[in-house]
């Protein structure tokens, strides 16, 4: 009996000891979010001129809502497809590492998909639609970023100013799933607009920043097709962080290449006052709208992660 009390008194220790243990290294951190997002077949604005293009989207807008999180947080993730849509959607999250066959798959108008994913590694990612054609459903615009910061703050440097900027390829017949295929693309996108950050044409805006501030761009290439060559006139990214983590780090880089459903983060400190593009150096895109102006100035105002989403223009 004492050897079984001894036994049975250990087991209760060992237990406890475990449980505790257990207890103290549970990541204090970690949350869990409940995002839900809409397919949204819709008119969006793609130009200054006011131009119109028949869009699928998710909530509306393109690119889709910027989603936050933080290294080990726990996504419920739904969308609804509703039944005044035409078309089947879905949604494919990079960050996500889950059966695509189960959660990826494609949901009829009228219905509604939900699963869970933990966002274990840290980044910045490219999420979209993956219901067929999916060349298709991403050139029209189903896409966007999932920022998920590391749990760890200090693993890089903290940035003054946050942008997410998404390049796409336009085609202006959103029907020509066959031009897709061959590459003929129309125009080149930041962030679902063809020259939205330039303030010298029409309708064009900026970025902004002060002398000296540590700008962080958020880099995601939904393609589909095209490589990017991102670059800024008159400048050197401080870092590159491959994918978006803090351990794959590259320092003083004149250019670096993202591919189609890839991403990057990009450091760049600016001393001087003045007008810093933001280009894809291939340059048959950048001439076709792939340009966004860093205007760097002491009274730059806040803002936020993408300016001018959705580009709501003065009514004329």
């Amino acid at each position: 009996m004492q050897s079984s009390k001894h036994h049975y008194g250990t087991r209760a220790i060992l237990t406890g000891l475990l449980v505790g243990g257990l207890a103290l290294s549970a990541p204090a951190w970690a949350k869990t979010h409940n995002i839900a997002m809409t397919a949204v077949e819709t008119d969006i604005v793609v130009e200054g001129s006011g131009e119109k293009y028949a869009a699928w989207t998710f909530d509306g807008t393109v690119p889709g809502p910027v989603v936050r999180v933080t290294e080990g947080d726990t996504i419920n993730f739904t969308l609804t497809n509703p039944a005044t849509n035409k078309n089947p959607h879905a949604m494919d999250f990079h960050a996500a590492e889950i059966d695509f066959l189960k959660n990826y798959r494609a949901v009829n108008a009228g219905e509604t998909i939900s699963y869970t994913f933990v966002a274990k590694k840290p980044g910045i990612f490219f999420y979209h639609c993956g219901a067929p054609p999916m060349i298709q459903h991403v050139a029209r615009g189903m896409f966007g970023a999932i920022i998920v910061d590391p749990k760890n703050a200090k693993a890089w440097a903290k940035a003054d100013r946050e942008y997410v900027l998404v390049q796409s390829e336009f085609f202006k017949n959103p029907d020509d799933v066959q031009a897709m295929f061959d590459r003929k693309y129309d125009n080149m996108l930041f962030n679902g607009g063809i020259f939205k950050y330039h303030p010298f044409v029409t309708g064009g805006g900026k970025l902004d920043a002060k002398p000296g501030e540590r700008v962080r761009i958020y880099f995601v290439n939904a393609g589909p097709n095209e490589f990017s060559s991102f670059h800024p006139i008159g400048e050197i990214w401080d870092n590159v962080y491959e994918s978006g983590n803090p351990t794959n780090k590259l320092n003083g880089v004149q250019t670096y290449v993202v591919g189609p459903g890839s991403a990057a983060t990009f450091d760049v400190v600016v001393e001087s006052a003045g007008a810093y593009p933001l280009v894809t150096h291939s340059l048959t895109g950048a001439l076709r709208g792939a340009i966004a102006v860093l205007l760097v100035g002491p009274d730059a105002k806040p803002a936020p992660l993408m300016p001018m989403v959705p580009w709501v223009l003065p009514a004329k």
